[in-house]
């Protein structure tokens, strides 16, 4: 049986390691993409918007609908990737335990 002493230890390499990812995490930066790559937004691993890309040949002043929803569509698939990428980053640390979406904390 582990001593409490053990077990704080082994809490605190495990809190030191879920802040090394986090903070590597949040650099990354990912793409989502929609409209066959019309639109692109990029995202950073705290879900802050980076940079958006527009193909000039969806700018047309009369009809602004479909390229509002394909920034929306770009957003959430940039979203996604994210939310994927910080999943499989967290896998590393709890070596593969599930925490029942148990969600970072930024």
């Amino acid at each position: 049986m582990m001593n409490i002493q053990g077990l704080m230890k082994q809490a605190q390499m495990m809190q030191k390691k879920m802040e090394e990812a986090q903070a590597k995490l949040a650099e990354q930066e990912l793409t989502g993409t929609s409209g066959g790559g019309m639109v692109k937004i990029t995202l950073n691993g705290k879900f802050e918007m980076k940079k958006i890309e527009i193909d000039k040949s969806l700018l047309d002043e009369e009809d602004t609908s479909i390229l509002e929803d394909m920034i929306v569509a770009a957003y959430n698939d940039a979203h996604g990737k994210v939310d994927a990428s910080m999943a499989e980053g967290m896998k590393d640390v709890t070596g593969g335990l599930n925490l029942g979406g148990l969600k970072l904390p930024f």
